[in-house]
């Protein structure tokens, strides 16, 4: 898919990763839907961004189905469809399954810390993922969904729920890629390894130098690789129903 005059939606759009895969479909001449519930952050995305092409803003809960619902036929209505999206909004609740010490259990990974992933970072994917394909089945038009999984989706210590959600956004990948062709809609998912941001700038350089040293590639990823991932995915009209791993090969 060309994403000239095309119609991209991507949650989480307003900051990190978002923004930045935000930049890249803008460069390609895309029309954006940034969805995110940072007001400032979305407000600063859209005065960079509409220099270059038009960009449309809302603020939303992607885990809440009744806002999700109606932001998705705002953005409807807004551009008259929608050509692709890409589920990127996530949150982290790390912690251990159980501490044990002194005989005795000293912690444990409570529900709400659990359900407060899944909620955002499977949830959110599914509910997202239904409307907008829902509109592009609507419209009668192909399109393109992104998921963004992680390398954690194999299991990671202190990730329970982390590690669950991105391997069930992977499941849902490989599900609504066989269940979507029919219509023209491709699926595909990302999944990052450690990516540079402004929290790992912001480690004490012996733990970076530890995690850069676990690569055999001797660094950490940039954002900007992660979305050229994407338009790889969006332009390759046989890609589907696969993840591709950006990790610089530590999960090799």
């Amino acid at each position: 898919m060309n994403l000239q005059n095309k119609t991209i939606v991507i949650t989480g759009g307003a900051q990190g990763l978002g923004l930045e895969m935000a930049r890249m479909c803008a460069e390609q001449g895309a029309k954006l839907a940034l969805i995110d519930m940072n007001a400032e952050q979305l407000a600063a995305a859209k005065a960079e961004l509409s220099a270059t092409t038009t960009v449309h803003v809302y603020s939303a809960n992607v885990a809440d189905e009744a806002q999700v619902e109606a932001t998705f036929e705002q953005i409807d209505r807004d551009f008259d469809g929608i050509d692709g999206l890409i589920n990127n909004a996530g949150i982290l609740r790390d912690g251990l399954l159980l501490k044990f010490k002194d005989g005795e259990i000293q912690s444990k990974l409570s529900l709400a810390q659990f359900q407060s992933v899944i909620d955002v970072n499977l949830t959110g994917v599914f509910l997202c993922g239904r409307e907008a394909a829902i509109v592009m089945v609507k419209r009668g038009r192909k399109g393109v969904i992104i998921n963004m999984s992680s390398v954690a989706r194999g299991g990671n210590m202190g990730q329970t729920n982390y590690a669950a959600a991105k391997a069930g956004v992977v499941a849902m990948t490989v599900t609504w890629a066989r269940e979507l062709g029919r219509y023209g809609i491709r699926v595909g998912a990302i999944a990052p390894g450690v990516i540079r941001t402004a929290m790992t700038d912001a480690m004490k350089p012996e733990m970076r130098e530890r995690l850069e040293k676990m690569k055999p590639v001797g660094r950490l990823g940039e954002a900007s690789e992660i979305a050229h991932t994407a338009k790889y995915i969006f332009e390759n009209d046989f890609f589907t129903g696969r993840v591709v791993e950006i990790d610089g090969g530590i999960s090799m």
